[in-house]
């Protein structure tokens, strides 16, 4: 019998009325506003709920460092939310919205899979409710306003060269990464070298995501930096006269979104920061929201524990002022054998057979990486349950090799079938979930915002990453001598890195040791509340492939979306 696609479970799904799914995260029908059929947005006065409520166990969802394979980290968030209904409890989750660049390049979708998907996965996967083209209004408008106000007489004396706010764009296209603005005559503005990035890797989107009320939207959005003066001083949004239109754009967007499992578990579809250069969270309003009224909030930061964990830990709860109860690192077999680097894994070609031979000794092997990612939770204070993400290739060796290792590092390992079997698969994980929540943790930060900006940029290296130290290029530790002179020191820390390895390098597995972070640039967040260390080359707009996968999506006669997985 043919396994049905993805989309066709979605499309087979049946819906409860958005008033019952509200209710179960405590949201009363009043607080909706109904956004087409199957999603509502959440009125901000959600916030205001009086107190006295239940306090949702808060629990972060990390992975281990990514591979081509994918450990399919948002559908083990989507099947243990749903699975905490088997145990009579319930359960809200909390994700990030989907970048339409990645949708059509080449991850498809990322609505969760199997029997675990947030549904309408056609909407969460299109547009939803338009927040990324909010974010891209907003961000643009800033860029417009900077170029008019260089072509009016430049009042705030802004020194051309030292301008970092380029455009954005909710597309892959790389024939944007470089381009010259202004070209033609004088009434077509001032040249200028600049360029176009994803909006996923746009500042306004990290505010979003980060503030907590309208009045913090627009505080930090007039504390954006859109250049510099001659003399290193900072220019912001504010002082150009943007920061109020780029809020009015935003209203709507600040508002979560509310959509269902296919359990109908609540789901708050809200941000959808870059990984590697932002903080890759979704929004603190959400998780603010959903901590009331239901017993479980799973939230869930993008790529390993190295990087969204640690930004949820240290950028993220620090805006919110929640701390997690327990924190839950999906694991698959085939990714540990990936990391033994025993196995050659190109995304978009064939897997090698060997794979899924039975190898209990290469996962012990990659599970270096696991028990590394293990440390960086407890580096934090987190009590972490393992969740094996079976396949069916798998064999039971392999997975009490991960049980062992697990064990060794005092964290529960359990196996969790939740693509094929929703729910039902992952409630072993559930129960164990819920007993790590239950004993709780002792959350701590990694460093104090009164730490200077290299000690902390060093820490993240050492601690998280395992590098012996970092090294700072000329250009850099002129950068931070700007940002300290400017005030900027208080900030937290993004390392803008590869997500394929715990290194700054894509091509070394496991948990390698002796080496040095190189950090060749660093770029200031400072509406969102961090700097951002550029180590290597990272790509802020994607291209396409030959083959993208909006060469298969498509729509039929009846207006059926096909081809999104």
């Amino acid at each position: 019998m043919t396994t049905p696609s993805d989309l066709e479970i979605a499309q087979a799904a049946t819906f409860e009325d958005l008033e019952t799914v509200g209710g179960r995260a405590g949201i009363d029908v009043s607080l909706l506003e109904p956004y087409g059929d199957h999603v509502a947005k959440i009125r901000l006065s959600a916030l205001g709920r009086p107190e006295g409520g239940k306090r949702a166990k808060y629990v972060l969802v990390s992975a281990i460092t990514p591979t081509p394979l994918g450990e399919r980290k948002t559908t083990t968030t989507v099947g243990l939310g749903q699975a905490f209904s088997h145990l009579g409890k319930a359960a809200t989750i909390a994700i990030r919205q989907p970048s339409l660049g990645p949708t059509f390049g080449i991850k498809g979708g990322a609505a969760g899979g199997g029997y675990s998907q947030v549904i309408p996965m056609e909407r969460l996967n299109l547009h939803l409710t338009g927040d990324f083209h909010a974010v891209t209004s907003a961000h643009n408008m800033l860029a417009a306003l900077l170029d008019s106000h260089l072509y009016h007489g430049n009042e705030a004396a802004i020194d051309p060269a030292t301008i970092p706010w380029r455009r954005v764009l909710d597309v892959n296209d790389r024939f944007l990464r470089d381009i010259v603005i202004g070209l033609g005559g004088r009434e077509d503005g001032i040249t200028r070298q600049t360029g176009f990035d994803i909006t996923s890797a746009s500042e306004v989107m990290a505010v979003l995501a980060l503030a907590s009320s309208i009045g913090d939207l627009r505080a930090r959005l007039g504390r954006i930096v859109v250049g510099y003066t001659r003399e290193g001083l900072a220019v912001t949004a504010e002082a150009i006269g943007g920061a109020g239109a780029m809020a009015a754009i935003l209203a709507d967007a600040l508002k979560p979104n509310l959509l269902q499992t296919l359990e109908h578990t609540p789901a708050l579809i809200h941000g959808g920061p870059f990984g590697n250069i932002a903080h890759g969270n979704s929004s603190v309003i959400a998780d603010l929201v959903g901590i009331e009224g239901t017993d479980v909030l799973l939230t869930e930061p993008g790529f390993g524990a190295d990087m969204g964990a640690e930004r949820f830990c240290n950028i993220k709860c620090r805006a919110s002022g929640l701390t997690p109860d327990a924190a839950v690192l999906v694991v698959t077999v085939r990714a540990l054998k990936s990391h033994s680097g025993a196995h050659r894994i190109v995304a978009g070609k064939p897997l090698p057979r060997d794979l899924f031979e039975n190898r209990p000794d290469e996962v012990r092997l990659g599970g270096a990486n696991l028990v590394k990612q293990i440390e960086n939770l407890h580096r934090h204070g987190l009590r972490t349950v393992v969740a094996i993400n079976a396949f069916p290739e798998d064999h039971p060796d392999e997975h009490r090799a991960i049980e062992e290792i697990a064990a060794t590092y005092c964290c529960v390992g359990r196996v969790t079938t939740h693509h094929r079997d929703g729910g039902a698969g992952a409630v072993d994980l559930a129960e164990a979930v819920w007993e790590a929540a239950e004993k709780g943790s002792s959350f701590k930060f990694l460093y104090e915002p009164a730490l200077g900006l290299e000690e902390k940029i060093e820490r993240i290296a050492t601690e998280i990453y395992g590098a012996d130290g970092i090294d700072l290029s000329p250009v850099a530790r002129r950068q931070l001598e700007i940002y300290e002179a400017n005030g900027f020191s208080h900030l937290g820390v993004c390392i803008a890195k590869t997500h394929l390895s715990i290194t700054s390098d894509p091509t070394l597995f496991g948990s390698p040791t002796g080496w040095r972070l190189p950090v060749r640039e660093i770029r200031a967040s400072v509406g969102a509340g961090f700097l951002y260390a550029i180590c290597g080359e990272m790509r802020t707009m994607p291209g396409l492939g030959a083959h993208p996968a909006a060469h298969r999506i498509d729509i039929t006669a009846t207006g059926q979306i096909t081809g999104l997985s």
